[in-house]
């Protein structure tokens, strides 16, 4: 039976806190989608009652029969992490953690009654303990979150659209499912590398193990500065055939690539809003019921504009201008699209892109693949 009780503690101090609602770390894309679900009276009655069909039991059945229960007796100190975790994020009870063999670098956070989590042997072999801490601190989170329900829909969601995919047209709807939920999986995975943090208490570790699972274990042939400095590279690099390569290649993907991961979760970690959750001011649990729908889609809103005004992607300093009254944006776009230098015949104001600080709203614990297949992954 899952030990419920949090009478370990963290081996170095670090700030509790009580009560605290996934508000708090959610990115705002990933907040306003789930305050919004939250919203619409019986949708998780209605969700589970559809997800009846999946095999959950199956689920759990095979990770107790072919994986590690992860308990006092068996890798006693992911337990510790799991508790000390539970504890400082204030989730009451426990969730059942295994460790799988698989050496992958992976972990994931599962379960439509309650969650479960699963961590890959690479994955424990090659994080050191304070790593390690962030990415239980990051499937807690999800867990938190209440992420794990509509994770479980997108795995099976995604191996169903394999096993249909010799019909013609057979997986169309089911691919489109599947795609809008990988957006939203991707917005929530930035909250989770946020809990993480949260937990862990360590911008470095945390950063560092994003480094590892982009490069393996190799930490002496690395460095978190320039790691970082390739995110900033990636977003400014190139221009509009560039952008549209970005997107493309992320759309497959239900995890946000791990240098822009990193620079966001830099990005937080430096920010008021970290600042003043460690400060102990953050929502309430208590208070989540009270949670306004529009206020947090103003706030989404408002988080892209500023993504907009101040990315050093070419794309996002078209949006800017187009939305800042840009003139000629035909020619604009001619140039951006042929790599013409200057503005057009017509004069207009090529060229005024606003430069800013990076911001790497895109980008769980989950080496990239080339080519995504079935999604196991956190």
């Amino acid at each position: 039976m899952t030990d419920t009780s949090h009478e370990s503690v963290p081996s170095r101090q670090r700030r509790r806190f009580p009560d605290i609602s996934s508000r708090a770390y959610e990115h705002p894309a990933d907040r306003s989608a789930l305050v919004a679900l939250r919203k619409l009276s019986g949708f998780d009655t209605v969700f589970k009652a559809l997800s009846g069909l999946l095999p959950e039991r199956s689920l759990r059945l095979l990770f107790l029969s072919d994986s590690v229960r992860v308990s006092d007796a068996q890798f006693a100190h992911l337990n510790d992490m799991l508790r000390d975790a539970c504890y400082i994020l204030d989730l009451e009870k426990v969730p059942p953690m295994y460790v799988t063999q698989n050496p992958q670098p992976n972990a994931m956070c599962i379960g439509l009654d309650e969650p479960i989590i699963v961590v890959s042997t690479g994955l424990v072999e090659l994080l050191d303990e304070e790593e390690m801490r962030a990415v239980v601190g990051h499937e807690v989170g999800h867990a938190l979150s209440g992420h794990s329900v509509y994770r479980t829909i997108l795995l099976f969601l995604t191996n169903l659209a394999l096993k249909v995919a010799w019909i013609p047209l057979g997986n169309v709807a089911i691919m489109a499912i599947v795609t809008a939920l990988r957006e939203w999986f991707r917005k929530s995975e930035l909250s989770a590398d946020r809990a993480g943090l949260l937990v862990g208490q360590d911008p470095r570790a945390s950063m560092r193990g994003l480094m590892k699972i982009a490069g393996g274990n190799h930490l002496h042939e690395m460095n978190v500065d320039a790691f970082l400095a390739q995110a900033d590279e990636y977003e400014k690099s190139g221009d509009l055939r560039d952008s549209v390569l970005k997107i493309l290649n992320v759309l497959p993907r239900t995890h946000p690539f791990t240098t822009v991961r990193a620079a966001e979760l830099k990005k937080w970690s430096e920010s008021r809003d970290f600042q003043r959750i460690l400060d102990g001011h953050y929502p309430k649990r208590g208070e989540d019921k009270d949670t306004s729908v529009t206020d947090s889609f103003r706030e989404s809103a408002a988080h892209y504009a500023d993504t907009v005004r101040t990315s050093k992607d070419p794309l996002m300093k078209l949006v800017g201008d187009i939305a800042g009254g840009a003139g000629d944006l035909g020619g604009k776009l001619r140039d951006k699209f042929t790599g013409t230098a200057g503005g057009s015949a017509g004069g207009g104001n090529a060229g005024k892109g606003r430069p800013g600080a990076t911001d790497g709203s895109e980008g769980s614990w989950r080496r990239p693949d080339p080519e995504e297949g079935p999604e196991s992954g956190t």
